[in-house]
This record gives C-alpha cells, structure tokens and sequence, in this order.
C-alpha cells in the first residue's frame, strides 16, 4: 500500500457519440488554443493591432504547432518511420502491421518551437509587417500557458510519465498495468510553465522589455527549455538518439540549443539598448 500516492485511471473519451469521440487531450488543444486567442487579442488591442491581423495570427499558429510537433516528432524521436510508414506521419492511421486509427499520437514540442518560428517569420512579412522579433516577444506568452493544458493532456493520457519513485510517493497509471508510482513529471512540467507564462505576462505588462526588441522571446526560450530541461531528469526515455549521445535525454540535448539562443537575445537586446542610451 503507498500511503503517499493515488492510482490514475481516468476514461480518455470525455463525449462518446459512437461516430465521434471528445477525448481530453483533443479538449486541452482546444483550450490552449481559444485561451491564446484571447490573451493575443487583449496584447494586440494594446498595439493597435487589428482582429484580421490577429485571425490570420490564430491559422498561422494552429497550422505551425500541429505541423511542426507532428514532423518533429518522427524527425528527432521515430525517424526510421520517414521510411516504414510515411503516410501514418501526416494521416491519423496507421498502415503497419496492420491498419488502425490512431488519432495523431506523437507531437514533440521542439517541432512544435520551430514550426512556430518559421511561420511567424512568413506572417511578420506578409500581414504585420513588422520585424520578427516583435511577434516573437508577444506570441510566446500564449505558447506559455497553452504548453500547460498540453501536459495535462498528456497526464489524462497516461503518456510522457515520469520515473519510479521508489517510495510511497507519486502517481500509480493503472493504465499502463503498473501498481508502483511514478513521478507526476508531465505535472512538474505543467506547473513550471505557469510560472514562466506568469513571470512573461509581468514583463510584458509591467516593464519596458515588450520595447527591446527580443528580449521576452529570448526570456522565454531560458525560462521555458530550463523547465524542460528540469522535468526531463524525472521523465522516463523518450528514446530518440540520446543512446548515442549519452549523459542526457534526447529532449535536454534538444533543449540546450534554445537555452543559449535565449541567453544570446536578452544579452543583444540589453547590449543594443545600452546603446541606443549612450548614443542620445
């Protein structure tokens, strides 16, 4: 008996219509999706932004993270399916061993970060017209919280668990035929990305940073990928090419890359408003 833990054996399928099936993590995309459109639209009234601008932001948005997360994921986790199973990458089946609907199982957030960025470069040129940097400092703070709602897809789902914990402590999947606890990691990591969208929404609303072009985008991505980072030490192998690379996961080695991209940013945009200060 774990004194400290609680079996999770929740039903997926949150409306069941025989033709049509609502699960949860469906539900928690929708959620992220409709809460970024509405913190976009309360950002872009205070630019002076217009609600075509923000509708084309919403289709761009939707299109790169699904697009992104699906293809990064088979990229840096599954490549060997490029091969063995091409068309299950963009059809929600699956053709080997035999056909079966799957649903679009396998999204990596890594894909999804640079899904996003390709396509706010294509919007920032065609509809804002404004540099890249400018939507890249404010449509991270949605990216924030919605990265919470997909965790807790994840938990609803019993996938991307966490490590035994070895005590009493932690999270029994009973899906999964266990009956020891794991770490709640996708919870770890949900919670960590309140923090970060919280400490976003203050910069942006409270400080001068959303000015210095860069800045909130390169907090973000130390912020976001340190918490990545963190969450991966109690998640269980993702596998990927970490085997080959040793010493840390594949989703900490992918993490890096942003972190010091971030660092960069927030030094360039405090180095160029220096500056700009000593210059006037």
């Amino acid at each position: 008996m774990h004194l400290l833990s609680f079996t999770w054996d929740p039903n997926q399928v949150l409306l069941d219509l025989g033709f049509f099936q609502l699960r949860y993590y469906s539900l928690m995309f929708v959620i992220a999706f409709s809460l970024g459109w509405f913190i976009m639209k309360r950002i872009y009234k205070n630019e002076n932004q217009t609600e075509e601008a923000l509708d084309s932001l919403f289709i761009y948005t939707v299109l790169a993270t699904l697009i992104g997360a699906r293809l990064g994921h088979f990229l840096f986790y599954e490549p060997s399916v490029f091969i063995t199973d091409p068309l299950s990458i963009i059809l929600p089946f699956q053709f080997t061993p035999e056909f079966e609907f799957t649903g679009f199982r396998g999204l990596a957030s890594h894909g999804a970060a640079i899904g996003i960025i390709i396509a706010m470069y294509y919007y920032s040129k065609k509809i804002i017209k404004k540099p890249i940097l400018w939507i890249l400092d404010r449509i991270v703070i949605p990216v924030a919280i919605g990265g919470v709602f997909v965790r807790i897809g994840n938990f609803f789902n019993s996938e991307i668990i966490g490590k035994p914990t070895n005590s009493d402590y932690g999270v029994v999947f009973a899906q999964l035929g266990e009956s020891f606890p794991r770490h709640p990691a996708q919870l770890y990591e949900a919670a960590g990305y309140i923090l970060v969208f919280i400490i976003l929404w203050y910069f942006y609303w409270k400080t001068d940073k959303k000015n210095k072009s860069g800045y909130i985008f390169g907090l973000f991505l130390v912020l976001l990928w340190t918490v990545r980072f963190v969450a991966e030490f109690y998640k269980k192998s993702q596998g990927g090419f970490e085997s080959e690379l040793g010493l840390l996961s594949t989703g900490q080695w992918l993490s890096i890359p942003f972190i010091i991209i971030g660092i960069y940013l927030m030094f360039r945009s405090t180095a160029q408003t220096s500056t700009s200060s000593k210059t006037t």
